[in-house]
């Protein structure tokens, strides 16, 4: 098995100089600026870790497949970005907020095909699977945020229909990594649908943890302001979890705090501590707390159905790492 120190090699050496065409620069540097603003690289890691249980070197053939995750999910953070007007990603000017919306959309648009020029560097024997893979995936992406934009002119959405939409927006490509991992290592069918539901539960998982720390975590290690959800109305799992909860007249009371302005500074702290404060009464922290403990349980059985020992373990820390920031 590849050393988790070798994948962090592998990964530094892939994105610390990423190999984007030169000109026009007015296209090319919006991707290398979007791939320098960073992140953990949480797809092509698992991509490459779930490629190290079944093979013991790094080449091409798993590289670039692996830094075509980063790719896409990059284009879809470039127009996710324009889609919600948010003018910072990790503290630093949005691509839209930095040049303009047309270049934003048309780098884009050039970050998608990249990532498939990526893919095509997948083994010729399993190709056309990834190709499947992958496609149907970036499919999937954009249903999630279709429903996700849906689901705002919506007072109240169903758990199974929000759980359905961060499964699209989210889960799939946590899951598309870690089978295409698998798959180019030469996995069986099995075993790399197993991975499949390793990464799709836990992609679920990391979608409620971020949606618990959006309202509980700690801004200086979060990343960015607390209570953003609830000022711009998002429905996240806390929301659509109280309002499920809720009694009639806590309901109406819920929905009328989640109505309230948040113009100013003060409008959305008042807005958050409101909202936050039927949270508190319905045990709604609690409750997330224990979602994700049981959809990474979930993960991890699947995971141990096609994995032992120094494999299983790994997949164990990576799921604690991508996870744990709720302990």
């Amino acid at each position: 098995m590849i050393s988790e120190s070798q994948l962090e090699s592998a990964l530094k050496e892939l994105f610390d100089d990423p190999k984007f065409t030169a000109e026009p620069a007015g296209l090319y540097d919006p991707l290398r600026y979007m791939i320098a603003i960073g992140g953990k690289r949480i797809r092509p890691r698992l991509c490459l870790l779930a490629y190290s249980l079944f093979k013991d070197t790094l080449d091409e053939s798993i590289l670039q497949p692996a830094s075509a995750l980063e790719v896409f999910h990059s284009f879809t953070l470039i127009h996710d970005d324009i889609m919600d007007r948010s003018p910072l990603r990790r503290k630093v000017e949005t691509v839209w907020k930095k040049w303009n919306e047309d270049t934003a959309i048309l780098s884009g648009d050039v970050m998608c095909i990249e990532s498939y020029n990526r893919i095509a560097k997948a083994p010729a024997a399993v190709l056309g699977a990834v190709l499947n893979l992958f496609t149907r995936t970036a499919a999937q992406v954009c249903e999630g945020q279709q429903y996700d934009m849906d689901f705002e002119k919506e007072e109240q959405v169903p758990m199974s229909e929000y759980i359905n939409m961060i499964g699209l927006k989210t889960g799939v490509l946590i899951a598309c990594s870690a089978k295409m991992g698998a798959l180019i290592g030469g996995a069986s069918q099995t075993d790399a649908d197993n991975l499949y539901e390793y990464g799709f539960n836990l992609g679920l998982a990391f979608q409620v943890a971020d949606d618990y720390l959006d309202a509980y975590g700690d801004e200086k290690v979060f990343g960015k302001p607390i209570g953003g959800d609830i000022v711009n109305n998002k429905k996240c799992w806390l929301t659509t979890r109280a309002l499920e909860k809720a009694d009639p007249a806590m309901k109406s009371a819920l929905l009328e705090a989640l109505a309230l302005p948040s113009a100013t500074a003060e409008e959305k702290a008042v807005k958050v501590a409101k909202v936050k404060g039927f949270y508190d009464a319905l045990g709604i922290a609690d409750e997330a707390k224990n979602e994700i403990v049981r959809l990474t349980a979930v993960a991890m059985d699947y995971a141990a159905a096609s994995c032992s020992g120094e494999g299983l373990e790994a997949l164990r820390r990576y799921a604690e790492k991508l996870v744990g920031r709720t302990s």
